[in-house]
């Protein structure tokens, strides 16, 4: 841990010509993405710590990371030695960011807090300069990136090329998506908007890029008005192909570096800058005569997949279905040979899918965690932990795939041997509430929020819980994790629609014990119209066998039952005509009905 003690003293070294009494180092990049290129990974450079979400705050003295419940455990061990204490967002007794920087300098002649306004949203700054001044009249200053001199061998911006997303797979021309786009940005009163989020970038221009791991995604950002559009994106990563798609769209191009200039001179009399996604600095550039704070409009309409998009997306998980099958079925025998680990079946898992055509990737580092691993909610094996299998207890994984067609995301928690009653308790408990959920109705435009509990009620009734959300919107070979539509405990108000996709991912977490958590991914549907007016379901889009040997079959309800058989059948009457003689076999027995 000398190594991060030694990035803490550099970075309290520049702290202290600065004259900052604090600085905060958010996990963002100029997009507000959840997973950035290697440049902007400041804070797990700084830390060590490498889960998707937290906050590095450095004082002269002490340093602290804030992170929510999917990290506590590896944060714990990451950060151990380093000197950075680790804060548990949303527990009792956790000061929030402020209060604790108010607390350190209480006693002090520093006044003014740093963060880099070109890594941290509108929203966010904001908050914090209110939250700043009552917690001892701090100031925030936000024109500062200390690792520009800090970080000696900073990866450069990313450079690799643009590539044309084919109509074949996106379903929808661009001229039409910026014309939807145009429409919905009128009806906000604004003419015209900066997208800053990179999927949504990709979806607009049917572009898509490897900036991102695992996300087919590009840095850039889009300057939409009412006549035109100008991307701003290093040129050395366009080609040909994508220069003259662009030029047929009527989208123009720029500088990356260049689009402060760009918002300078924006000559439309509004525009719209989304506070959640759009980096403070950038929205401080606006100089026009009206700037509407709202949502991005283009998060919606790309939630909603058409009718190309989602033909891709069965496309892509029969394909994901065919190879968890040959790997479900290759495990078991495997693991008894005492020779597998996690990241050795890990391994494996992406071989099968990598035999399938249009694989590209995986759509996320995959979670391969073998009983007390699986209680880490986002544990992710490495060679200093990787856990060697046993034929006994159980092994979550959830993994996905992007295809050229669709991007799938899947988990499943099998038994590798004999479980014990506590196990098969806790595993039939999360199977009912995915059923339960995966059985709701509900009014169009209900919320996620609204029937985030159908996943939950069996626990609740245990007095157990778990603390992440129940399902997230997935991209069509775009983002993993895409919104706004979310079903979770948190007040979420994006409506559900037809045509949306969600997952379907309840678990259980019994620290130092185990884990499950048991996730399709689903496809919002019609269900009836009524008096009442439109009613909606959930479509499983996931073809992949649920483990029934761990089930506590006296626990499910009837209609629980026959859903799970009535699945079934879909998956082994769609994989099958696919599979091997022996693979259909096995299928035909881990589809057999309950």
């Amino acid at each position: 841990m000398e190594t991060i003690q030694k990035r803490l003293i550099a970075l309290r070294e520049v702290m202290r010509q600065e004259h900052l009494g604090a600085f905060i180092v958010p996990s963002t990049d100029p997009h507000n993405g959840e997973y950035v290129p290697e440049h902007w990974k400041c804070r797990e450079w700084l830390s060590g710590f490498n889960g998707s979400a937290g906050t590095v705050v450095v004082t002269a003295d002490r340093a602290a990371l804030w992170t929510d419940s999917r990290y506590f455990i590896a944060a714990a061990e990451q950060l151990h030695g380093t000197g950075i204490e680790l804060m548990k967002e949303c527990v009792a007794g956790t000061p929030t960011i402020s209060q604790w920087i108010g607390a350190q300098l209480a006693d002090t002649n520093s006044k003014e807090v740093g963060i880099d306004g070109m890594v941290a949203s509108l929203a966010t700054v904001e908050e914090l300069k209110k939250e700043l001044r009552k917690a001892g009249g701090l100031t925030l200053r936000t024109n500062l990136d200390p690792f520009a001199e800090v970080w000696k061998d900073r990866p450069p911006l990313p450079v690799d090329k643009v590539s044309v997303y084919p109509i074949c797979y996106a379903g929808e021309p661009v001229k039409d998506k910026l014309q939807r786009t145009r429409h919905a940005l009128r009806t906000l009163h604004a003419d015209g908007m900066l997208v800053t989020a990179l999927d949504e970038i990709a979806w607009l221009l049917n572009l898509r890029g490897t900036d991102v791991r695992c996300n087919p995604v590009f840095v850039s950002f889009l300057l939409i008005s009412s006549v035109g559009a100008t991307l701003f994106i290093d040129r050395d990563k366009l080609t040909a192909e994508v220069v003259a798609h662009l030029q047929e769209c009527g989208v123009g191009t720029a500088p990356y570096q260049d689009v402060a200039k760009g918002l300078t001179a924006y000559f439309e009399y509004s525009i719209l800058i989304d506070p959640a996604s759009s980096n403070y600095t950038l929205a401080r550039a606006v100089k026009c005569h009206e700037i509407v704070y709202a949502p991005s409009p283009v998060a919606l309409l790309k939630a909603v997949k058409n009718k190309i998009e989602i033909a891709g997306f069965r496309s892509a998980m029969l394909k994901d279905g065919i190879a968890m099958v040959k790997f479900l079925r290759w495990l078991m025998p495997a693991v008894s040979t005492n020779k597998e680990t996690e990241l050795s079946v890990s391994r494996r898992l992406r071989a099968f899918r990598a035999q399938q055509p249009l694989f590209r990737s995986d759509s996320f580092d995959t979670i391969s965690a073998y009983q007390a691993h699986g209680a880490i909610v986002h544990y992710e094996p490495t060679e200093a932990t990787d856990a060697p299998l046993k034929p006994e207890g159980l092994l979550l994984i959830d993994s996905g795939a992007q295809y050229l067609d669709g991007t799938t995301d899947i988990t499943r928690t099998i038994p590798l041997g004999p479980l014990t009653e506590e196990q098969r308790h806790v595993y039939t408990l999360v199977l009912k509430g995915n059923i339960r959920l995966a059985m709701a109705k509900f009014p169009d435009g209900a919320s996620g929020t609204q029937i985030d509990v159908l996943a939950r009620e069996a626990m609740w009734r245990e007095g157990m819980n778990y603390l992440h959300g129940t399902g997230h919107g997935v991209g069509a070979y775009l983002n993993v994790h895409e919104g706004p539509q979310q079903i979770r405990m948190e007040w979420k108000p994006a409506p559900l629609r037809a045509g949306m996709t969600v997952t379907d991912e309840p678990g259980l977490y019994l620290p130092q014990r185990f884990g499950v958590r048991i996730e399709n991914t689903m496809l919002v549907t019609d269900y009836r119209e009524t008096d009442f007016g439109r009613f909606l379901q959930l479509e499983p889009l996931t073809l992949c066998p649920i483990d029934t040997t761990a089930v506590d079959r006296s626990m499910l309800l009837p209609e629980e039952t026959e859903w799970l058989n009535a699945y079934h059948k879909i998956v082994y009457d769609r994989l099958s005509p696919h599979l091997s003689a022996e693979e259909n076999e096995w299928l035909r027995r881990a589809t057999a009905p309950l």
